[in-house]
């Protein structure tokens, strides 16, 4: 197993087979001040041009030495290509939503999906960074290319207010927007797929119990997350911010290879309740540590992570846009000194 490639470790780690070291990486969003300013490619133009997002996005690996290639840096695409107003950010903040097309239940079905939503701009523009990534590295690294999941799409042409009110009084208008986020998910995963990603990864805090209770995940998002998953051809990731620990176990049984959590939940506790059905992903806190810790104390963490039992090492949200390099290679250092130190 020592002659394992960057890819072929981190695809058996997702397939819950055995590694000589479990991958270190970045899940989630990749990108800071320091690997612009280095590489040339800064937001908010990362966001919007596929030659940037890619020349950022590979910055991750070949300069702080993460394990794969991930892309893009926010989550607006599908919102919107969807109709969804955007700010675009500037050098250290990403895109955000600031107006929804769905304000009353009606207008969900008066939604305009376009026919052909892989030639729309945001979403070409992410096809053709997959391509470009693919040309410029080697087949052996991982890529893994992310959008939101379907009750994050819900809630972004909704709103909050919306989303949390309509589970109670509108939940068909709920299971329409699910249906229909579903539906894009499969759609633009598989588009990926075709053009060389090897996982896609959807944060879909919005399903999580900081939001609904996790009645709700089991009874209206679940069996989305199922479908989605048989019909995509490829390998996938589901990311939940805040404490996911109630939903584990619907969720290790949806399909998803990995299932990637922050550090409010405990890792002894999810591996005792996911085991081998799914790969567990994180859980390093991209604020509290990785931001804000000298890297003594990243390596102190990262290494406690590992001993309790994580699949794969991974920051458990995307890396603030001030995350110094020193700590993301010490963060990557962590995952080698833990298994020279096992070997003493």
């Amino acid at each position: 197993m020592t002659d394992l490639t960057m890819k072929d470790r981190f695809i058996r780690a997702l397939e819950c087979k055995d590694v000589e070291k479990v991958p270190v990486c970045s899940v989630t969003q990749t990108g800071t001040i320091e690997l612009m300013e280095i590489c040339g490619a800064k937001w908010p133009e990362a966001h919007f041009d596929a030659e940037k997002m890619a020349t950022l996005a590979i910055a991750g690996y070949e300069v702080a030495g993460l394990e794969t290639i991930r892309y893009p840096f926010d989550g607006t695409d599908i919102p919107q290509t969807l109709g969804c107003k955007i700010v675009e950010g500037s050098y250290d903040t990403q895109p955000s939503i600031v107006d929804f097309p769905c304000k009353k239940p009606e207008d969900v079905h008066d939604l305009e999906i376009p026919e052909n939503l892989l030639e729309c701009e945001r979403v070409a523009t992410l096809l053709k960074a997959t391509d470009i990534v693919k040309e410029r590295v080697s087949d052996d690294i991982p890529v893994v290319a992310g959008m939101l999941g379907p009750a994050a799409l819900a809630l972004s042409l909704v709103g909050a207010k919306n989303y949390l009110m309509w589970f109670i009084s509108q939940p068909d208008t709920i299971r329409d927007l699910l249906r229909i986020g579903t539906d894009i998910c499969i759609e633009y995963s598989n588009a990926l797929f075709e053009h060389g990603a090897d996982v896609v990864c959807l944060p879909d805090s919005e399903a999580g119990p900081d939001l609904i209770p996790p009645e709700f995940f089991e009874m209206m998002i679940l069996d989305e997350y199922k479908r989605y998953n048989q019909k995509v051809t490829g390998k996938t990731i589901a990311h939940i911010c805040g404490d996911a620990s109630d939903i584990l176990e619907p969720l290790s049984t949806s399909g998803f290879d990995g299932i990637s959590i922050e550090e409010k939940v405990d890792v002894g506790y999810a591996k005792s309740i996911i085991g081998d059905k799914t790969c567990l992903i994180g859980n390093i806190s991209p604020v509290g540590t990785l931001l804000g810790m000298p890297p003594e104390q990243v390596k102190e963490e990262a290494k406690a992570c590992i001993e309790d039992g994580i699949d794969i090492l991974a920051p458990g949200c995307g890396l603030a846009p001030h995350t110094s390099l020193e700590n993301i290679r010490a963060f990557v250092a962590a995952r080698d000194e833990y298994y020279m130190e096992k070997e003493e």
